[in-house]
């Protein structure tokens, strides 16, 4: 709602409801005031940004300028040619662009800041001057008010009408001044509707127009830019042919060393591996020559120490995964663990550190899964768990020796030095200490939006389309985390945690508001309210993004809709331009 107006007539009466709605307005002018000094500091950093932008894309292009391609041989093909001369013509290309994009900057000044800072002084200037005026007659009438009120009766009627006509000229001089802050006031609230936007909409017109001037380039640039792709790719192919034979050459050069050329059904990987294997008297290390098939995940077994009265046959086995082994968890090096599909996970020795990672390599193996991955497929039916509180002693030791920079994530959850409270706490502290919540700031006021409606499908189908708004490691971690609370929930039953406990624990640690006020605090059980749907759809919202809209769906319109709709540029019809695609070849 708009401020009332402001009449003349109300300068004579002076009313308190007067001086109230003076102040909206003065409240209002310092607000325009403050807005337009950072809006100066603001446009004259972005000034600055393109200018220091542009210089440096100047520098840039003459650095391009300035080099020289060498070559081997004695003669360039016609592509090698084109690729010789592609940093002159880009140098050309970005100068043309920057000497445009230079005039903006010279002009910039003369279209934003200067009318802007000749508003902020022509009319907000005069307007305080005014008011000071004003403020200083108010004062001197009223206190001429105060003397004349306590004149005796007794005095000679000549003094009474002295006395009179003085405070008649100082209520005069009072309301004159009272009358022309009014009608400045006004027209300064009046005036920056058009004063303040016209600046700024020329400096966005000059700034459009030089990206319409740079679509225009990027137009005539794309024939060159298609001759000259094809040219780096038959360079390319040129090059990878030259480079096989070339490598074929060095390897004969390197003879008599055996030269290994893998065919056909060749392994991808073969060598001596050590297998852990249970015995009688224990567990021991048996020796086998093995040989893995990436394309088929095949792993043969080959036994090198022959027992007496037995005939050793191949083990064949179908990889499932490989998992490097935790140094600290094996009192051998070199190790790593294979699951297969025939036999439960085992323990093989390689026989070296750069050996494993080779078998790694070929197995597509994986690092031990890091802290929170870990700890998130835990099962966990302790009554109570994440209500609990572990000692902070603890909690520190486990987060000062997952963040170890010497073996980062190297900890042993497993182990009987770190509990369950001590786990769970450290895991809330972990993602209460992260600079952003992960949900984040961004979205927190939506969120809470979103849980404060009334209308269920609503509210869910709202969450549902904002987290798929959150950046995508945040959204990843999210998924992780709630399918785990999912998990526990679902044995409420021995561990007493449901949803609603769950979003009391984890609203406040997800989803805190970036300012720590009184308003934030009252806002805490909607952020319980968001973490409940989470773990109660989980399947639905993390099953992908909603079917008709990345937008959350609106709530009811108003009752009574605006008479005019406003104009917006998002109603404005789009543009299509042709941009600059990648270029399509591999790298190598």
């Amino acid at each position: 709602m708009g401020h009332p107006p402001l009449e003349f007539s109300d300068c004579y009466s002076d009313s308190p409801d007067f001086r109230e709605r003076l102040k909206c307005y003065e409240s209002e002018l310092e607000r325009t005031s403050k807005f337009l000094k950072d809006v100066i500091k603001d446009g004259n950093n972005v000034i600055g940004a393109i200018r220091g932008y542009s210089v440096a894309v100047q520098k840039f292009s003459q650095t391009l300028q300035t080099f020289q391609f060498d070559f081997i041989g004695d003669t360039l093909t016609d592509d090698e040619m084109n690729i010789a001369e592609s940093f002159r013509e880009f140098a050309g290309l970005l100068q043309e662009v920057e000497e445009n994009r230079m005039m903006l900057v010279q002009n910039a000044c003369d279209l934003l800041i200067k009318p802007l800072e000749k508003f902020r002084k022509d009319q907000i200037g005069v307007t305080k001057e005014r008011r000071k005026k004003f403020e200083k007659e108010s004062e001197k009438y009223y206190s001429q008010l105060d003397k004349h009120l306590n004149l005796s009766s007794k005095k000679k009627e000549s003094q009474l009408q002295e006395a009179d006509d003085l405070l008649d000229k100082e209520r005069q001089t009072f309301c004159e001044s009272s009358l022309e802050y009014v009608y400045q006031i006004q027209q300064v609230e009046d005036r920056k509707k058009f004063d303040i936007v016209e600046p700024v909409l020329a400096f966005l017109q000059s700034i459009l127009t030089l990206n319409n001037l740079t679509v225009e380039m990027t137009q005539d640039f794309l024939p060159y830019k298609q001759e000259l792709q094809l040219s780096l790719q038959n360079t390319r192919n040129h090059f990878e042919s030259t480079r096989e034979e070339m490598e074929e050459l060095m390897k004969r050069m390197k003879l008599p060393n055996p030269i290994f050329i893998r065919h056909g059904q060749q392994p991808t990987i073969e060598g001596y591996l050590y297998v852990q294997e249970k015995w009688a008297l224990g567990m021991t290390w048996v020796k086998y020559y093995c040989k893995y098939m990436k394309d088929s995940k095949l792993l043969l077994l080959l036994p090198t120490e022959q027992k007496p009265a037995t005939k050793q046959i191949p083990v064949e086995l179908t990889l499932k995964s490989c998992i490097r082994r935790k140094s600290e968890s094996i009192d051998k090096r070199f190790c790593f663990d294979i699951e297969t599909q025939e036999r439960s996970t085992f323990t093989v020795q390689s026989i070296s550190e750069v050996n494993r990672k080779q078998w790694m390599e070929a197995m597509d193996g994986k690092e031990p899964v890091s802290f929170y991955r870990r700890y998130f497929y835990c099962h966990l039916l302790q009554e109570g768990v994440y209500r609990t509180v572990g000692s902070n002693i603890q909690v520190q030791k486990l987060l000062n020796a997952f963040f170890d920079p010497k073996c980062p994530g190297d900890v042993d959850l497993n182990s009987s030095e770190w509990d369950i409270k001590t786990i769970t706490s450290a895991m809330k502290f972990y993602l209460r200490s992260l600079s952003e919540p992960l949900m984040t700031y961004t979205l927190h006021r939506e969120l809470i939006s979103a849980a404060k409606s009334e209308n269920l499908d609503y509210r869910l189908g709202a969450v549902h389309s904002l987290v798929y708004k959150l950046p995508e490691q945040n959204r990843e971690m999210l998924e992780l985390l709630v399918k785990h609370l999912v998990s526990v929930c679902s044995h409420s039953c021995a561990n007493l945690m449901t949803a609603s406990n769950m979003g009391v624990i984890f609203g406040p640690t997800l989803m805190r508001a970036e300012e720590e006020t009184v308003a934030a605090m009252l806002d805490i059980k909607f952020q319980n309210i968001v973490v409940e749907i989470l773990i109660e759809d989980y399947k639905k919202i993390f099953s992908g993004p909603p079917e008709e809209s990345l937008v959350p769906p609106l709530p009811p319109p108003r009752a009574a809709p605006r008479r005019r709709q406003p104009i917006t540029i998002s109603k404005r019809p789009p543009r299509h331009y042709s941009g600059l695609q990648p270029p399509a070849f591999e790298s190598k």
